[in-house]
């Protein structure tokens, strides 16, 4: 089944959908790093002066931490990275003629909607077709 993202391109896109998905997950992580943080602040306030947590493992804690701050970032990064590429992708099949796997269905793009898992060709024919592995992408003969 295929899941809308929330770009529909004639050559242009509408990322709200996907970039809110994003910044809904970098809250959360956001959230997650300021609980850590207030616990951890809490947890030196609160420690026993005669016991003192190992700066060892209070390192430890933070280099994990900071690791998972790096990773999120780099998701954040890597999806605008693909987001992008799945636009470039969308809009350079408009105008070129597209035939399914097993040839029944042929035609010219007119216009392209981009979802999660793949693009969905509208053909000049009214016929849509699922962009994907067999079909066959050529120029069109004018």
């Amino acid at each position: 089944m295929v899941t809308p993202v929330g770009a529909t391109s004639t050559a242009t896109s509408n990322q709200a959908t996907s970039g809110s998905e994003a910044s809904t997950a970098e809250k959360s992580a956001t959230l997650n790093y300021e609980s850590f943080l207030k616990l951890l602040v809490a947890q030196m306030k609160n420690q026993d002066p005669t016991e003192p947590m190992d700066s060892a493992q209070q390192m430890a804690q933070l280099a994990t931490f900071s690791q998972v701050e790096q990773t999120i970032k780099t998701n954040k990064n890597f999806e605008s990275l693909l987001q992008r590429t799945s636009l470039q992708e969308a809009n350079s099949v408009i105008g070129r003629t597209v035939t399914s796997e097993d040839g029944k269905i042929t035609g010219v793009v007119k216009e392209v909607t981009l979802y999660n898992d793949g693009i969905v060709a509208k053909l000049d024919s009214g016929e849509k077709l699922v962009i994907g592995p067999g079909v066959k992408i050529s120029e069109t003969k004018t």
